[in-house]
């Protein structure tokens, strides 16, 4: 999808909806950043309130990971850096204060990362020599008795600085917060992906206008 983090959703840029779920919890986030190589994100970002670090060339493209453009805003910026939180723009979505309670657990637990997963209940397997290959139950056994298996949902990252420096984006043992929420399932990639998010953030306002 080109230019998707510019897409209006729900009448925003898709990259807003980050920004201004960041900007609820100055309890524990000081300072919101967006690091771009795009005027028209970086207009964006700005006209949203956000502070833009100008992403040089050889940081860009959809081949960079996302540690080396972190570690560069960590060194633009001016002051010292304790905490990182990662919102990626393809995950537009999250439930009421994920970011603090998700900043509580990482103080409750002295941990230097923390990264949010999701209960899969999918029966997953693979295909060798034309014959599927169950990978995580046997056959004919239920869904509700599979192994707990969790996948990494990307709607926030918690990181110290420090571990960026080294171009570490988590720790060795990241704590999981797992959040079993629909808003899990939404990491926009396509248009399928872009629809799904219309729905649920639909859905959400008509539960809030209700209540």
């Amino acid at each position: 999808m080109p230019n998707k983090n510019l897409l209006l959703l729900g009448g925003i840029p898709l990259i807003a909806h980050s920004i201004l779920e960041a900007q609820k919890h100055p309890e524990c986030i000081d300072a919101v950043y967006v690091s771009t190589d795009d005027a028209q994100i970086k207009e964006v970002a700005l006209a949203y309130g956000a502070k833009v670090i100008d992403r040089p060339a050889h940081l860009s493209g959809d081949f960079e990971p996302t540690v080396t453009a972190l570690k560069h805003v960590i060194q633009a910026v001016d002051f010292p850096v304790n905490f990182v939180f990662l919102l990626q723009p393809t995950n537009p979505l999250r439930p009421e204060n994920l970011i603090a309670e998700a900043y509580q657990l990482v103080q409750e637990n002295q941990t230097d990362s923390l990264m949010t997963v999701t209960r899969n209940h999918q029966k997953f397997g693979t295909i060798k020599d034309n014959s599927f290959v169950p990978f995580n139950y046997t056959l004919g056994q239920r869904s509700q008795d599979l192994e707990p298996l969790y996948f990494e949902n990307g709607l926030l990252y918690i990181m110290q600085s420090d571990l960026l420096l080294q171009e570490k984006i988590m720790g060795r043992n990241p704590f999981p917060m797992i959040v079993n929420h629909s808003y899990a399932q939404i990491d926009i990639d396509t248009q399928e992906d872009f629809e799904l998010a219309e729905y649920w953030l639909q859905k959400s306002k008509i539960q809030y206008r209700k209540s």
